[in-house]
């Protein structure tokens, strides 16, 4: 009988630790509950309307600073193509005034 009585006293013991703990994690989940209440719901991003105006003046602003890269791209070579030409006219002239013509 002694062992009926062991038994029954640890289920006892085992059921009021079982208690415990189901009190331990309702009081956890209710804290959670709270904390997820109080903390501000992030605040949904605004989608702005297609502006038509604004991609114009953006593409009108691209297309105007390529045309000016591209004109100051010809002005550098047009220049360098008459110095080129300058320096092989004048190493003619030396060369002519070198031999003494």
């Amino acid at each position: 009988m002694s062992d009926a009585i062991e038994k029954a006293a640890r289920d006892a013991v085992e059921a009021a630790d079982n208690t415990e703990m189901v009190k331990q994690i309702a009081a956890i989940l209710a804290a959670q509950q709270l904390l997820a209440a109080q903390q501000p719901a992030a605040p949904q991003p605004v989608r702005r309307e297609f502006n038509a105006t604004q991609w114009l003046v953006i593409g009108g602003v691209v297309v105007s600073v390529g045309l000016v890269g591209a004109l100051f791209a010809v002005a550098i070579a047009i220049g360098a193509v008459c110095a080129t030409a300058c320096l092989l006219i004048l190493r003619g002239l030396w060369a002519d005034f070198q031999k003494g013509k």
